[in-house]
């Protein structure tokens, strides 16, 4: 799925023709614009070719033991951050629309993520010009990987074995 930004007016527009509970946003708007449901199968697929030095330079990282020597989550995760940047810096844009609920997750600018909450513990991701908050658990750790993985349209089964690795 991709993430769009709409103004408040419009935002609110959407959310008052929801007809029930947990219905999303994109049903809503398709409802709207009389499309037909979405279908996993409709979704666009990433061509092999197109994807495979993604997959490879990912699965290298999986398979050298790199991740393994690595005693805390924490450096896993930031280990992992960085590769995927490494992959692909523009594509790696996307991890600042990646938030939690109160939390900015990613910034270029650590007072960014400091001004949204006081214990985030901002750590450079090295080799990038990002910066990610570092006091989150492990779960967390591995949805944020999951969701950039995701918007950067890696395959899930290697989301997967990338996330069981934090």
């Amino acid at each position: 799925m991709k993430s769009i930004e709409v103004d408040e007016e419009l935002y609110r527009y959407i959310a008052a023709q929801t007809l029930h509970i947990g219905e999303s946003a994109s049903e809503i708007l398709r409802r709207l614009l009389q499309l037909p449901p979405f279908s996993p199968q409709d979704a666009p697929s990433v061509s092999a070719p197109q994807s495979e030095p993604l997959v490879s330079a990912i699965a290298t990282l999986l398979h050298t033991g790199e991740l393994e020597r690595e005693e805390s989550a924490i450096a896993r995760f930031m280990l992992i951050l960085t590769a995927l940047y490494q992959t692909n810096p523009v594509a790696f844009t996307q991890a600042t629309d990646i938030k939690g609920r109160k939390r900015v997750y990613f910034a270029r600018d650590p007072e960014e993520l400091l001004a949204n909450g006081t214990t985030t513990k901002p750590k450079a991701v090295p080799g990038t010009p990002y910066w990610v908050i570092s006091n989150t658990n492990t779960n967390r750790k591995r949805n944020i990987i999951a969701q950039l993985m995701a918007a950067m349209e890696f395959p899930a089964d290697l989301c997967e074995q990338v996330c069981a690795k934090v």
